[in-house]
């Protein structure tokens, strides 16, 4: 239980599963030519997973001394699970991830693209142990590799398969891909400056230098109700722009997506204290996960 704890397995389930509707709710559905047979592609799951799990694990080491102020009921390394035994987890869940990564990108002839692995692992350890502390370059970062969680199905799947007959399709696949990595980096960016506000005592006695302790924790606030705001109106437009024909759709952003958003930007406008910011943190993990879910229903606007 300890260890699922360390690499935090509830965030790991998510990941899958949005690989699994993309896969399965999105590409299979269209019916396009696809590089990733059902074996491979559980090796590209399993590969993130291990990436992501390192990248939790290796962050928690960096930040015993933080967690001791910002959380210290949920502190794992040095209480439940030791430093030496932790590292040996990260050690083994990047040898695995990248093993594996490796092995899948032979198996489709593209054994180049292993080195994203490599890259993704490399940027997650530099975060926890250095980036992490410089203003917004840490949220930026994490906020990508999210966002490539869900690029990397369409990398390994769609690119290396493209061809003449169905490329019309499968470059629409990948634009849709491309628009939802987009919403969940935007997410993910709020959501982080949202917990750098929570966790901004425990930050200032590490030395870190996130954007509330640069400006202020109200500044910072009020950064996340202006995103959060930025957010509503670019869901709307794109409502407009892509989905305007496919009423149920619409009815499936409008309340599980622009609504929490609005509702969001209501209480990060109030937000005050620990709890509040905590509970913001998540509330914007759910609105991501709504709206990734709604990519089950895009075969439909595609194929209309």
């Amino acid at each position: 239980m300890n260890f699922l704890k360390l690499i935090r397995f509830q965030n790991l389930f998510i990941i899958a599963l949005v690989q699994v509707f993309i896969k399965y709710g999105l590409f299979e559905s269209l019916d396009i030519q696809l590089a990733m047979n059902n074996f491979q592609f559980a090796l590209l799951v399993i590969a993130t997973l291990c990436i992501a799990a390192a990248g939790n694990v290796i962050n928690d080491i960096y930040d015993i001394e933080i967690d001791k102020i910002n959380k210290p009921e949920k502190l794992i390394v040095g209480r439940k699970v030791s430093e030496t035994a932790a590292n040996r987890i990260f050690l083994i869940l990047n040898i695995l991830g990248v093993g594996i990564g490796f092995y899948l990108a032979n198996t489709l002839g593209k054994p180049g693209m292993a080195s994203i692995f490599i890259i993704c692992s490399a940027l997650l350890y530099l975060y926890a142990s250095y980036l992490k502390g410089i203003l917004l370059i840490g949220n930026i970062l994490v906020s990508v590799l999210v966002a490539l969680s869900i690029l990397i199905v369409g990398v390994f799947d769609i690119i290396p398969a493209i061809n003449t007959d169905q490329m019309n399709m499968q470059l629409k696949a990948m634009k849709i891909l491309l628009h939802y990595a987009f919403f969940a980096f935007m997410i993910n960016l709020i959501r982080e400056i949202v917990k750098d506000i929570e966790d901004i005592n425990g930050d200032k006695n590490g030395g870190m230098n996130t954007l509330p302790i640069a400006i202020g924790r109200k500044r910072a606030a009020f950064v996340v109700f202006c995103l959060g705001v930025l957010m509503v109106f670019s869901v709307v437009g794109y409502m407009y722009v892509v989905l305007y024909n496919t009423q149920y759709i619409i009815l499936y952003f409008l309340f599980l997506v622009v609504g929490p958003l609005l509702y969001f930007c209501i209480k990060a406008w109030s937000a005050e204290s620990k709890k509040e910011f905590a509970f913001l943190s998540f509330f914007l993990k759910i609105i991501m996960f709504t709206g990734i879910c709604s990519i089950l229903l895009y075969p439909m606007v595609v194929l209309k």
